[in-house]
Parts: structure tokens; C-alpha cells; sequence
């Protein structure tokens, strides 16, 4: 199978300033990969997984500076956790070398960017008036709520799915896609979708993935935990840190399918002309701007931005990113409100 398009899964965590010389150091959080809704009222209990009923529905928007959105204002820099290795929704793009007439070699590396990318710009152009005030952090989809509790980041715009179970854990903002989990295989495969014909087959999914919340709910007898798991002994094989490397197994016929959200696998299948997706989804999932329990100020904040967004920008960004791999979205979830 062909390469990914000279994008590299990343185990580690990197500081990524929006500048220059992308200086930046190492964000060492770790921890687990689930998270859930803000209350409308700081100090409230979130509502628990067993009595939620409505997980999209966040706070109403509003342009006021409350106290998070006055300390990102007097740092002067919106702290974003994203993806770099995710196709057309957070990667970067390869280095340029340049040879100096001194004989030397310039590498200067790639930017970033996606459909996440440019929404994590909009935030920041709104709070700070510079699309470029954004210092992006980028994580594997496992330390995503761990980077918010730890105050390393300020949001999360990773491809991270609204449930009831991510509700209790972090904060989110009204819908901004809608995506569904769905199989990704090689085109030879026997494999037909999320179906029987999983059976004994080597499934990869990220790990804190709603993917793999989806197999243990019901696996089709799929092989998909790694011995080990959740250990130092894991070995990241069919449970990884970041999406793509399940795409990087995949073409080294070490696993045998890939489950993913579809927006992802589309990009995949994209750099990689030998596999496709499989049948159709399987669940409908919502993607929403992810912030720390309490700030409901830059919770609110992001959801008025959204709300401009929705009226232009957001189609530009699809058309510019998705569009061709991903067709057929006529526009963004419309919002729901507590």
C-alpha cells in the first residue's frame, strides 16, 4: 500500500507555536482518553451518563470576557490542542529545504493545517484579533481531557466526539460536524463492513476512542485489545496513541481493518488509493470544541463564534478540506442550546 502522504504518526506531544521557528516544548501530560457537557452553572454536577439525555446541547453563546477569556487576553495567546497527522483536519505539511549560497541547507517545517486548524484560527481571531494568536499543541487522542485538566491547553479542536460519558469530563461546545464510525479496510478485503465478517479479524482503533467504545460494546468476535493494554508493556499494536497509526499497521499487514470515524478514514483512504471504507456507519456522532469543566465563559464565547461560523466560513473550510473526500454534507449541525 502506498505511503500516507509523508505525514508521520506522532507518539509524542509537541508545543507548536503559530510562529516562525514553531519553537515549542514537549506538553508531558498524560493520561486516559474520555471525556463530557459543562453545566450551565459553575460548581452544578454534570448530569451523569445514565440520566443524559441530550449531550449536544450546550451553554448559549455570548461575547463576554469572563475570567478564562480575560487570562487567554492577557497572555495575548489561545492554547489549542490539536492533530498533526489527521488528513485534510489537522496535519502538516512536509518542510521546505532551502540551500543558502553559503552551501548550507535552511529546513524551515511545514505548517499546519485542516478544517480543525481553521476553526481553532477563528477562535482566536475573535478573542485575541490575530487568526495567527494561537500557540497549537498538538496530542494523541488518549491525554485529549488530560491536557484540558492539567491547564495545558485552553481548548481541544481534535475530531472529539460529543457523548454522555465525555460530558462528565470536559466541557463542550454546540456541534460543529457530524461524523459516524465506520470500517476502514483494504479494497481485497473480505472484510464488508461492521458485521460478522469482522469476525477473527485484527482491528485497530485509537485508543479513548469512541471506535473502541464501540467494539467492546459489540466486537463481531473482532480481535481489537492489545495484551497489555493500558500498561508499560502495551505494545500499540491494535490500540494506539493516534489515528493514523492504525493506518500505518494497516499497510504493513499488521492489523486487518481499522475502525474510525468516518470523517478520518476518509482522508485515509484518501492518502492510501488501496484501502476503503467498508459498508456504511454505524453510529451518528457529533464533533465539538472541547474546554475544561468550569469555563463556561470560553465555553460560551466559542459557541458565538460558532454561530458566526456557521454562516460562511464553515462551508468555505469544508469545501477546502472535506469536500472532495468526504461529499454529500449540505452544511453544519444546526445547534441545540440547554
Amino acid at each position: 500500500m502506498g505511503v500516507a502522504c509523508g505525514l508521520t504518526a506522532s507518539l509524542a506531544l509537541l508545543a507548536l507555536p503559530h510562529t516562525a521557528d514553531r519553537a515549542g516544548t514537549p506538553l508531558g501530560a498524560a493520561g486516559v482518553g474520555d471525556g463530557v457537557q459543562v453545566t450551565a452553572k459553575n460548581g452544578e454536577s454534570a448530569e451523569s451518563a445514565e440520566t443524559c439525555k441530550d449531550p449536544e446541547a450546550s451553554l448559549t453563546p455570548s461575547a463576554a470576557d469572563g475570567p478564562t477569556v480575560e487570562k487567554i487576553k492577557r497572555r495575548g495567546k489561545l492554547v489549542v490542542g490539536v492533530d498533526q497527522s489527521s488528513y485534510n483536519w489537522g496535519f502538516r505539511t512536509p518542510p521546505t529545504v532551502t540551500r543558502l549560497p553559503d552551501g548550507s541547507v535552511k529546513e524551515t517545517p511545514g505548517e499546519l493545517q485542516g478544517f480543525d486548524i481553521d476553526l481553532a484560527k477563528a477562535i482566536a481571531k475573535d478573542i485575541l484579533g490575530d487568526e495567527n494568536a494561537v500557540i497549537f499543541r498538538t496530542i494523541p487522542t488518549n491525554q485529549r481531557i488530560a491536557a484540558l485538566e492539567g491547564d495545558k491547553v485552553d481548548l481541544v479542536v481534535r475530531t472529539m466526539t460529543i457523548n454522555c460519558k465525555r460530558i462528565q469530563q470536559v466541557a463542550f461546545s454546540t456541534a460543529y460536524f457530524q461524523a459516524g464510525q465506520q470500517v476502514l479496510a483494504p479494497k481485497s478485503s473480505p472484510i464488508t463492513g461492521y458485521d460478522s465478517s469482522l469476525s477473527g479479524k485484527r482491528i485497530c482503533t485509537a485508543e479513548g476512542s469512541t471506535a473502541y467504545e464501540a467494539l467492546e460494546e459489540k466486537s463481531f468476535g473482532a480481535v481489537y485489545k492489545d495484551v497489555g493494554d493500558d500498561t508499560k508493556d502495551d505494545p500499540d499494536l491494535l490500540t494506539v496513541p493516534n489515528q493514523l497509526d492504525c493506518l500505518a499497521r494497516l499497510q504493513m499487514g499488521e492489523v486487518d481493518a481499522v475502525v474510525t470515524d468516518n470523517a478520518l478514514a476518509a482522508g485515509q483512504a484518501a492518502q492510501d488509493p488501496a484501502v476503503e471504507l467498508k459498508g456504511r456507519p454505524f453510529t451518528t456522532e457529533y464533533y465539538g470544541v472541547a474546554g475544561k469543566l468550569g469555563n463556561d465563559d470560553l465555553v460560551r464565547r466559542v459557541n458565538q463564534v460558532l454561530v458566526q461560523y456557521r454562516q460562511g466560513p464553515w462551508q468555505k473550510a469544508y469545501d477546502t478540506w472535506l469536500k472532495a473526500d468526504l461529499p454529500g454534507i449540505s452544511g453544519p449541525p444546526a445547534p441545540k442550546y440547554k
